[in-house]
């Protein structure tokens, strides 16, 4: 059985939207190594349909590195209500999402890595589908933006790592409880 894991980035004031604009100055080798780590665990992406968008705008054109190439190449499963077709070796997961996912764990195979928080984290943790989530807090005020899993019940999770960059940057794993 595979396990589902994800990563995201947020600020200290707990804004997850546009990390483009507040997290490259904390890049650095421990930011590539971590996230390589993660990538190189995994053969296929599970993204929410913005966050799928996004990416399928910025990461296509780049090449070169092996990250780059590995992403490219993956298969990429897209949960959305509203898209009809895909590109960038992606497939859209139509009807009852957490079966789906739930089937995708089933198979054999590395993990599953999904980026991004969003509405579609509120079905997989509800359904027990997350395994592990990846918080990467960068040292950074974002003032405003959408926040980290808005609308979700209370929900526990148990600290299973930490990890501080040198850049500031904190990495906490967590499991659902």
């Amino acid at each position: 059985m595979r396990k589902l894991v994800e990563s995201t980035f947020v600020t200290l004031d707990g804004v997850i939207e546009n990390p483009h604009h507040w997290s490259p100055p904390y890049w650095d080798d421990e930011h590539t190594a971590y996230a390589g780590k993660l990538l190189f665990a995994s053969d296929a992406l599970l993204l929410g349909r913005a966050t799928y968008e996004g990416f399928a705008q910025a990461w296509p054109a780049r090449s070169g590195d092996e990250y780059t190439d590995k992403i490219n190449a993956m298969p990429k499963y897209v949960a959305s209500r509203t898209l009809t077709e895909a590109t960038w070796n992606a497939t859209i997961i139509e009807g009852d999402v957490a079966e789906a996912v739930a089937q995708l764990k089933d198979q054999d195979g590395d993990d599953l890595l999904k980026f991004g928080t969003g509405e579609l984290d509120r079905t997989l943790l509800e359904h027990g589908l997350l395994d592990e989530l990846h918080f990467w807090i960068f040292p950074v005020l974002a003032g405003s933006g959408r926040r980290l899993i808005e609308g979700n019940d209370v929900t526990h999770l148990e600290l299973i790592d930490s990890r501080r960059f040198g850049s500031g940057i904190v990495v906490n794993t967590y499991a659902p409880k």
